[in-house]
Formats: C-alpha cells, sequence, structure tokens
C-alpha cells in the first residue's frame, strides 16, 4: 500500500476542493435564455431579472416583485385561511401531500398565490401575486382562496386591486374543486366592480388555462410584461385541431396587443409608475404637487420600451 498516494494525496486534493467550493460558488452568474450572454447576479437581481444586453423579462420571484412595486418596499401580507390538504386523496406518481411539501419547502409559500397590501406611490393599494415556481402556479383551492381573500381587504380599504397572474392553469390533483376557483373568482371581481373599485391585471410569463380563462382576463385593464406567453391552449394542440401553421409570435404579449386582448405592454422597470397613473385615473386622484396627467395614460409602445 502506497500510504502517500492512497491516504495522504486524497486528503490535501479534499481540502483545496472545499476551499475551492467555498470561495466559488456555483450561482454568480446566470445565463439569458434569450441572447445566452452571461449577467452577475448581483446586476440581474438590480435589474429585476429583466436582461441588459437584450431586455428579455426573466421570472422574478414574489418577494423581488412585491419589493419593486410598493413604496420602499413596505408592505403587510394578507393571513388566507387554510383550506382541507388532500380532499380528493389523489396520487399520481407521488402523493399530493408530498407535492406540497416539496413545493413548500423549495418557495417558503404555502401555496401558489400571496396577497399583499401598502402604498404604491402613497396610494393603499392590494398586490396578489401567483408565483410560478409553486406547482406551475397552478389554480387550486388555496389559491382560490388568496385570491377572494385579496378582493375582500381592497373592499374593506376601498383600495384599487392589481393581481400578477402566472400559471399553467387548474390544479389537477383537486379535480372539480380546483375548477370551482374559476367562478368563485368571477364572483369576487364582481364585488368589486359593485363596490366601484379598480381591478387590475398584469400577465406575467406564462398565463395559460383556466387561470386565463376566468380572472386573469377580467380585468379593467390588462397590461402585460413584455414576451410573456398568453393563452388557453398549447400552440401544439392549436395547430393539431386546425391543421394550420401558427405565426412564429402567436400566444405572446404582443401579439396579443396587437389582436386587442390586451391594453398595453408594460416593461418591468417602469411597472409601477404605470400602474400608479392607472389608478389614479380610474379613482380621480391627482398625484400630489402635480398636475393632472390621466390625459397621458396609456402610451403601451412607449411603456413596452419601443416593443
Amino acid at each position: 500500500m502506497n500510504w502517500i498516494s492512497n491516504v495522504v494525496r486524497p486528503r490535501i486534493q479534499r481540502v483545496f476542493k472545499k476551499r475551492k467550493d467555498d470561495d466559488t460558488p456555483d450561482n454568480l452568474w446566470r445565463k439569458c435564455p434569450a441572447c445566452g450572454e452571461m449577467i452577475f447576479h448581483r446586476d440581474l437581481d438590480a435589474a429585476l431579472n429583466v436582461c441588459p444586453h437584450c431586455d428579455h423579462h426573466m421570472r422574478l420571484g414574489t418577494t423581488a416583485r412585491l419589493a419593486s412595486l410598493f413604496d420602499a418596499g413596505q408592505y403587510q401580507l394578507v393571513p388566507v385561511d387554510g383550506v382541507p390538504l388532500d380532499p380528493l386523496k389523489f396520487r399520481d406518481q407521488k402523493k399530493y401531500p408530498d407535492r406540497l411539501k416539496e413545493a413548500r419547502a423549495k418557495t417558503g409559500r404555502d401555496d401558489s398565490v400571496v396577497v399583499a397590501h401598502g402604498p404604491l406611490e402613497d396610494i393603499e393599494t392590494v398586490i396578489a401575486i401567483q408565483d410560478f415556481a409553486f406547482m406551475g402556479g397552478s389554480l387550486g383551492m388555496a389559491a382560490g382562496e388568496a385570491i377572494i381573500k385579496g378582493a375582500e381587504v381592497a373592499i374593506e380599504k376601498h383600495a384599487p386591486y392589481v393581481l400578477f397572474t402566472a400559471a399553467g392553469g387548474a390544479r389537477m390533483q383537486e379535480g372539480i374543486l380546483s375548477l370551482m376557483q374559476m367562478p368563485r373568482t368571477t364572483v369576487a371581481v364582481q364585488m368589486l366592480r359593485e363596490a366601484g373599485l379598480p381591478y387590475i391585471v398584469v400577465l406575467t410569463d406564462p398565463t395559460t388555462g383556466g387561470v386565463l380563462a376566468s380572472y386573469a382576463m377580467l380585468g379593467d385593464i390588462q397590461y402585460s410584461e413584455p414576451g410573456a406567453l398568453i393563452g388557453f391552449s398549447g400552440r401544439r394542440v392549436i395547430e393539431q385541431t386546425i391543421r394550420e401553421k401558427l405565426p412564429d409570435d402567436f400566444q405572446k404579449a404582443e401579439f396579443q396587443f396587437d389582436h386587442g386582448m390586451i391594453d398595453g405592454i408594460v416593461h418591468r422597470h417602469k411597472m409601477k409608475e404605470t400602474l400608479a397613473r392607472t389608478i389614479r385615473l380610474l379613482m380621480h386622484k391627482t398625484k400630489p404637487g402635480a398636475r393632472d396627467s390621466s390625459s397621458t395614460l396609456i402610451t403601451p409602445r412607449a411603456s413596452a420600451g419601443g416593443r
């Protein structure tokens, strides 16, 4: 037995490997999926996950999005009543409770929708964020309950309600109980309208399925981030059904805007000011110390950075 080769050298290699791993984390750089450029993680965080090279909008986490919208990043989370954990005792490759545990451990959240309220340019606003990282942002009983709770809080505070959507559709593990959230959330939107409060929807990448077929398309104003995928069925399913080749930009935000499905495409860096200006117009408010700017509200192409 060669003591130096078999004992000493492996120990020295482990020491240097450990130091190297400690000193050089794996997540210092991120590759843009659109242009392929490498971006330093701090620069990407400061840019709210927008590529500084090609302006591609990557997905943004719930915490970062809320901090970018509320004044000084100050807001209060809205507690949501619990729902049955596994009402159908559903199991595919895994038990449904096990999938929920994994998603909660990954995101640190109870479910796909988070609701918060706070000042948005000095206007008390209720904002709900649908997080695609939690089981594809799927709509289940807990998500539906959160959206309805957000509407109730908005009515209680006489505040506008802004909803950021990102979902692959309804949550199959909850079956018909998931689908029932579509009419329930529609009733919540009607409650806002009866109270005379704005309901603004911002569609982010991707927004599809039953979410698009319900509360995601019921806003008084429909905005979208650039390049977001917006559609009910998948591209391949549609092409197979109609037996035709679809345009390359089909179901992208720009395509939907050109065909009148959304009101504007808003760059993420201009989202806060655009929402504030929209809310002031809809609620007949004027920005303190400034003249009424309602006549210059919607300039979709300019807001999208020329897209």
